[in-house]
């Protein structure tokens, strides 16, 4: 019986972790890049002074930023190329380096988090190096709608 209860439950984990990362349409890429994007908000506002640095909220900014990143390349499957206007066929023609690039974000906020910046001069340069990171792969995989 115990056994039966456990095994429901890994199931229903598991379903309720692949909801959290729905695959494939314009609206799931589009919500993990909003959350991508609402956690370098806060970073940016925390480097020009405009929020007080606070290390918990940028933890959680760069633990937003890192997992949904990982997420990402999850969001292309072979097969989901049409219905995206934002998203450049280059994606599927050259997928690896997608992934790689998208990775590449995941281990740089992972590195920042691992030696948090101290003050809001560090957190606006570890925003440099996420911001190339994301400028690199929108340049040659997001089409400007």
């Amino acid at each position: 019986m115990k056994l039966r209860l456990i095994a429901t439950a890994a199931i229903l984990a598991t379903l309720g972790l692949s909801s959290a990362f729905a695959v494939g349409t314009h609206e799931d890429r589009e919500a993990i890049m909003k959350k991508v994007g609402g956690a370098t908000g806060a970073l940016a506002a925390i480097a020009k002074g405009e929020k007080p640095y606070d290390a918990e909220a940028i933890k959680t900014a760069l633990s937003t930023i890192s997992e949904n990143a990982k997420a990402f390349p999850d969001q292309f499957p072979p097969g989901s190329e049409t219905g995206d206007k934002a998203a450049s066929p280059k994606i599927w023609e050259t997928f690896d380096d997608f992934k790689a690039k998208s990775l590449k974000l995941s281990a740089d906020a992972d590195a920042v988090l691992a030696q948090l910046p101290a003050d809001a001069a560090g957190v606006g340069a570890a925003l440099k190096t996420l911001g190339a990171n994301c400028g690199g792969c929108h340049q040659v995989y997001r089409i400007k709608e």
